[in-house]
């Protein structure tokens, strides 16, 4: 299918992309129309050069600075390198016909007119949203006004947070597109409007769509005019703007103890004493209302119950097209400009010309020609760059195209002689593309099963989102590929069993990218140990400030931080012990925390076979300067200590310390290890029963903090769920 993508940090293009798969609770639109929005999607779009946009930004230099500290110059510098060809999607907002949904999505049908909105979406001849994003187009209501919906929303929100009553004076700062839709609401609430912007076309346009007043200049004086010298009720703040004047402006024109309600992007700063002597109430509106930025909400689908959240992104933009739907809302006046999907690059010109005063910009798609004869024929895998098959070569398939795949996996791969990386999954699929792109694949798809098919693929490497691991590696043994899966191998006890039966099922090749086994600084602790005489005591503290707020994987629905990540310490104790756990003792923060969440903070207490002992202190709660992780190991005659993979103190009769500037995870090592075991048909030095048990530890870890009680540890529990 064909997108609308920015390569790099401002050329626009329109490229050939995988189409979408549905995920639950979401469906697939073939838009109809799509609304360019000014503000927010040309933000991302530098024109002036990379220089300029540092020297105004200059926390990206920071940002760097700290990735290189973590990463290393040569990765950092090779990752800025590749940003400027990266892709980019654009667009939030369309309008257009539902060509296919997933099961779980019971109140939509194949067919429906609807509009659509949610980050990501972009201009595209197929999106993917979640259904709580997309609400039925009235009768009546052409594709072109639909597809202000998300914009409507935005502007329907802020007067919401206004709590606008009649006669109120509300003076709207920025009569850009969101400025002009939240003057006509707040009309239609009952305020008295007042429409401000330096472009005379746009007061004029603001009047003529009903404003009883709007004005380029003089602000003060008309608004003190209108409320003999009182001041407005509501000020919104609807400008985009690096400066900081439309909010002081928005001081001076609101009365004493009146209400400011920020919508664009704008410099905040305010006069604190003027804030203060009108005792001012500022809000923020955060985009179209309840539920934006919830993964649960917009992802999984769970929605608001009406009687406690009366108006949730979804409900609002509904009320918008049926305020559109009855004549309430003018729409049209704001077209400027409107563009076929393939002038696309024109478009954006238009938006960032300031000499073509462009308002509202509509992307007009081929289906546009005869909505009701709309096919969807999805095309999920293109080709990037094809290569001749080499005999011998080992051949992969990337899936899941996340970070810690481009920061090591795939560099380390490429590395490897007789080594290729032949494949991109995504469930994105501008994303799938970027990577082909950037490593020179065969073909990019955002369909697994494409992978699961192609002859040419020996392994796959997974590294999607944890909740998948398990499925994806045992599709992949059963279909005779062999298996890289990044931590956890599985998040249940039943995925846990699932996957030791496909292994003895198949006799493919699985490992698990429990790195630490192959750290030189965890190794040379190992290599201490071997000779002990008897039980050791091990003490292990994680500091993961990252894992907390909305990121996934600190959702305990998925594992949480524990399975995700303390997995890694589940087994490490296990291979440098070289001993069964077989009890667990754990506290958590209180599980009613939600952020970060208490779960995810949990001390627990490991015995095994040996009679060893260890304890793993895990947190989210800490600050990004205390630190990631330290282990220290006692036993008879010696300690040892590391840091971070930087730091390393053995101690026997003698101290030998080491240390590093830039730590060594052991990424490397163990993808060597990997397509050596393959090629020679040897063992994985990590195996699935490895995952296997991980998992389970972690598991009962999690059960002794929620019962208090101890929780003993058996492998042979995993047959009792086959």
């Amino acid at each position: 299918m064909k997108q609308v993508l920015r390569k790099g940090i401002a050329d626009i293009i329109v490229g050939e992309v995988p189409d979408p798969v549905t995920t639950p609770h979401h469906v697939l639109v073939c838009p109809i129309f799509s609304l360019i929005s000014a503000g927010t999607e040309t933000a991302s779009i530098h024109q002036e050069g990379i220089l300029k946009e540092v020297a105004d930004n200059p926390s990206h230099i920071r940002k760097v600075l700290e990735v290189a500290k973590m990463m290393g110059p040569l990765a950092t510098a090779r990752e800025v390198r590749a940003k400027f060809g990266d892709y980019a999607a654009l667009g939030y907002s369309g309008a257009g016909i539902v060509v296919e949904k997933h099961p779980t999505v019971r109140d939509i049908e194949i067919g429906e007119r609807v509009a659509y909105g949610g980050e990501g979406t972009g201009h595209a001849e197929t999106i993917i949203t979640g259904r709580n994003l997309v609400a039925r187009i009235p009768e009546g209501v052409a594709f072109e006004h639909a597809c202000f919906a998300t914009l409507g929303s935005i502007a329907m929100n802020a007067v919401r947070i206004a709590q606008i009553g009649l006669g109120e004076t509300v003076a709207v700062i920025g009569l850009g597109l969101v400025g002009q839709l939240a003057a006509q609401l707040a009309r239609l609430q009952g305020g008295r409007v007042i429409g401000i912007d330096l472009k005379a076309d746009r007061a004029e346009l603001a009047r003529k769509l009903g404003a009883p007043h709007a004005v380029t200049a003089e602000a003060r004086e008309a608004v003190g005019g209108l409320t003999a010298g009182i001041g407005a009720d509501v000020v919104f703040v609807a400008a985009a703007s690096k400066s900081d004047a439309p909010c002081r402006l928005a001081v001076e024109l609101c009365r004493d103890r009146g209400r400011i309600v920020v919508i664009g992007a704008v410099d905040m700063h305010f006069p604190w004493n003027d804030m203060y002597l009108k005792e001012i109430q500022l809000y923020m509106s955060r985009a179209y209302g309840p539920g934006s930025y919830d993964a649960a909400y917009e992802r999984r689908g769970q929605d608001y119950p009406l009687p406690y959240v009366r108006w949730t992104e979804n409900r609002n933009m509904e009320e918008f097209l049926r305020l559109v739907g009855r004549g309430d809302i003018q729409l049209q006046p704001l077209i400027s400009h409107e563009y076929t999907l393939d002038q696309a690059p024109a478009a954006y010109q238009t938006i960032m010309d300031p000499a073509q005063n462009s308002l509202a910009v509509l992307l007009r798609y081929a289906a546009a020609e005869n909505p009701d004869a709309v096919k969807f024929e999805p095309k999920r895998r293109i080709p990037v760059q094809p290569k001749p098959i080499v005999k011998d070569e080992l051949r992969f398939a990337l899936i899941g195209a996340g970070n810690l795949a481009r920061w090591s996996h795939i560099p380390n791969l490429q590395k490897l002689p007789g080594v290729r990386l032949h494949a991109v999954q995504s469930g994105g699929g501008v994303r799938a593309k970027s990577y082909g792109a950037r490593y020179e694949t065969d073909y990019a798809t955002t369909d697994y099963d494409e992978v699961l098919r192609d002859p040419n693929i020996d392994a796959v490497l997974i590294t999607s989102r944890n909740q998948y691991h398990a499925a994806q590696s045992i599709a992949a043994l059963r279909a005779g590929k062999h298996v890289f899966v990044e931590k956890p191998m599985a998040i249940t006890e039943e995925e846990c069993t699932q996957v030791l039966a496909a292994v003895e099922e198949t006799g493919g090749q699985i490992t698990v990218g429990f790195n630490r086994r192959f750290a030189p600084y965890y190794r040379a602790v190992k290599d201490l140990m071997r000779g002990r005489s008897g039980p050791a005591v091990i003490n292990c503290r994680v500091n993961s400030p990252g894992i907390s707020g909305g990121y996934w994987m600190a959702d305990p629905a998925i594992g949480g931080a524990i399975l995700g990540e303390a997995c890694h310490f589940a087994d490490l104790f296990y291979w440098l012990l070289d001993s069964e756990p077989v009890s667990v003792m754990a506290y958590s923060l209180p599980r009613e925390q939600k952020d970060p969440a208490g779960e995810n903070n949990l001390a627990a207490t490991l015995q095994f076979a040996d009679g060893s002992i260890a304890t793993l202190s895990y947190s989210t709660v800490g600050s990004k300067t205390s630190g990631g992780e330290r282990l220290e190991v006692f036993g008879q005659g010696f300690g040892a200590v590391t840091e971070d993979f930087k730091r390393l103190s053995l101690r026997q009769n003698i101290q030998r310390n080491s240390s590093k500037f830039w730590g060594d995870k052991g990424y490397k090592e163990q993808m060597e290890s990997f397509v050596t075991c393959i090629r020679k048909g040897k063992p994985q030095e990590v195996t699935a029963v490895d995952g296997a048990r991980a998992t389970l530890v972690c598991r009962k870890m999690l059960e002794a903090a929620r019962t208090g009680l101890p929780q003993a540890v058996r492998l042979d529990e995993l047959s009792a769920h086959s």
